[in-house]
């Protein structure tokens, strides 16, 4: 096959993915351009990892919500623990427990927002899709205990946070391990009733959350669909599969029973 003729396979083709296929080469190495795309990419990933979140901006923009937001940390003291010890990012800090005490009550579920992995994915994407998936919620009459900020959390910290604020689920929104492609993708992970034991088979995750992944909209319906199967079957994870693609979209997704 000719260079030319290869050149022209591999046009058809890379729009279609942000995979690096068909990359041009110099005798054995690639060549210069693609080389510096993927170190650039690369540096992008690593900042992601260590970029710090803003909570208080991100309380700020979490404000058209309408809910109360809580700013509190994990155990983890500092960011290379937090990535050193992932155990630490899933347990309340000091002082943690002081803040949620005095917001306990009977909610129907919990919302915590993480840094996770990546800090800029839940500071860009998190508050848009929280205001769509909350108005259709508490249009279903739902009991919304106030958002949770959680800085150097892990999912699992929202177990914690549920216990604390005496509700009945919880969905963490946190940034996801970056990409080469991807470094501010955020998941979405809802459980049904946690508890110290809770494993990850007992969660449902919206993956991928992200301009290039599945948009604002989207993800805003996909938990809004997930969280009401979740307490119409009461269960969680393996036990409850995603059908949020087969409901009829025509009308306004989130005021869908």
């Amino acid at each position: 096959m000719s260079d030319d003729l290869t050149r022209d396979v591999w046009a058809k083709i890379r729009p279609l993915t942000p995979a690096r296929i068909g990359l041009a080469r110099a005798g054995a190495s690639l060549a210069t351009a693609p080389q510096l795309a993927f170190q650039l990419a690369h540096a992008r990933a690593r900042d992601a990892v260590h970029e710090q979140l803003d909570d208080a901006r991100l309380a700020d923009d979490l404000a058209p919500a309408s809910l109360p937001v809580l700013r509190i940390a994990s155990a983890a003291h500092g960011r290379q623990q937090f990535l050193m010890r992932p155990d630490l990012g899933r347990r309340l800090g000091d002082g943690a427990e002081a803040v949620l005490a005095p917001h306990r009550g009977v909610y129907d579920l919990v919302i915590v927002v993480a840094d996770g992995l990546s800090a800029r994915a839940v500071q860009t994407h998190a508050a848009p899709v929280l205001s769509l998936a909350v108005d259709g919620l508490r249009r279903d009459g739902w009991r919304i205990a106030p958002i949770v900020i959680a800085h150097q959390g892990r999912v699992a910290i929202g177990d914690a946070i549920a216990a604390a604020l005496g509700a009945e689920c919880v969905a963490v929104l946190i940034g996801e391990r970056p990409g080469l492609s991807a470094p501010d993708s955020m998941g979405a992970y809802l459980t049904w009733r946690p508890h110290a034991a809770t494993t990850d088979a007992e969660r449902n995750c919206i993956s991928n959350i992200r301009a290039d992944g599945i948009g604002t909209a989207d993800a805003a319906f996909k938990i809004a669909a997930t969280l009401r199967a979740m307490r119409r079957r009461q269960t969680s994870g393996v036990a409850l599969k995603d059908e949020s693609d087969t409901l009829t979209i025509a009308r306004d997704p989130l005021s869908l029973p």
